[in-house]
């Protein structure tokens, strides 16, 4: 049976070191393709615009998730039948990517240009490290895989 990593199982037939550097432990592994995850919050109206400047980068996959939220605007009131009312959570839509190192100042251009309004609430990127990305259908890992 295979021992079990810092990772968790080890997996038949690859190698625990495979991908790491002389002196460096389970915990400071180095994965040889260097990917990221870009989430974008956005206004929900638009998405068709962000959606087509990543297409013609040729990134193809993306997640959408319909979200709530607010930042330093804080909502806004709103009068309905003569009743003010506050909106705390605005309509907000999430994207998330997971791409190459190599793509990503050209998709967080792409989506700063397509998204922007120049009004509050425009919204926020975040960037972030991902370790690994496997196929579930094939195995593929890595670049491959996205």
């Amino acid at each position: 049976m295979a021992t079990d990593t810092a990772f968790g199982p080890k997996d038949p037939g690859r190698s625990a070191t495979a991908s790491m550097l002389p002196g460096d432990t389970p915990l400071t592994r180095v994965y040889k393709n260097a990917m990221k995850k870009i989430e974008a919050i956005i206004k929900p109206f638009k998405l068709d615009e962000v959606k087509e400047a990543l297409n013609d980068l040729g990134i193809k996959g993306l997640t959408v998730t319909e979200a709530k939220g607010f930042g330093r605007q804080k909502g806004h009131t709103e009068l309905y039948r003569g009743a003010e009312y506050v909106v705390d959570f605005l309509p907000k839509v999430k994207i998330e990517i997971v791409l190459e190192d190599g793509l990503v100042d050209q998709a967080i251009e792409a989506i700063e240009q397509s998204a922007k309004t120049g009004r509050i609430g425009d919204g926020k990127i975040f960037v972030s490290s991902v370790e690994e990305v496997i196929r579930i259908r094939t195995g593929e890992r890595g670049g491959e895989a996205i």
